[in-house]
């Protein structure tokens, strides 16, 4: 299976997980973000980034391997609708970040796949680096990657 992530071109070439609480994590619990289609990486940069930070150029494109035989975590939608219908509002992450600071810790599967906040039947796959096979990675690709002028960046 292969997944995305965009991020800073310095740390594009590595599987970087550097700790900052997120949706699915709190501080210093770390976890690596990737999306499940390229587009969906850039909506997530997108919904996070702003301005300058986005047109300095900055950017690369990884494309992630995962081994197909490596065992996924599933956190259904209607799972998390049940818990709360509004878990994908900002206010709401410590929902989710319990969910996943307790995926991190059971170290069961590599993955949890996560529906997208941005898009509906969309999903993110989140890597556990302390999972015993975190090592199969493997990053195929990295490419630059610009954020189109037209989209409103700025919003």
């Amino acid at each position: 299976m292969q997944v995305y992530r965009i991020s800073q071109t310095k740390f594009a070439s590595t599987l970087h997980a550097p700790g900052f609480a997120g949706r699915w994590n709190t501080e210093n619990q770390k976890i690596i973000y990737t999306a499940g289609s390229a587009s969906l990486a850039c909506l997530e940069v997108l919904a996070h980034k702003t301005g300058a930070a986005l047109s300095s150029g900055n950017f690369s494109m990884a494309v992630i391997e995962v081994p197909d035989e490596a065992i996924v975590k599933e956190i259904p939608l209607a799972v998390l609708n049940r818990i709360n219908a509004a878990w994908f509002k900002v206010a709401n992450y410590p929902i989710t970040q319990s969910i996943g600071d307790k995926w991190l810790a059971d170290v069961s599967t590599l993955l949890l796949k996560v529906p997208s906040a941005i898009v509906d039947r969309e999903y993110n796959y989140l890597i556990n680096p302390l999972h015993s096979s975190f090592s199969a990675i493997k990053i195929l690709d990295v490419v630059p990657f610009n954020f189109d002028s037209r989209l409103k960046m700025d919003l």
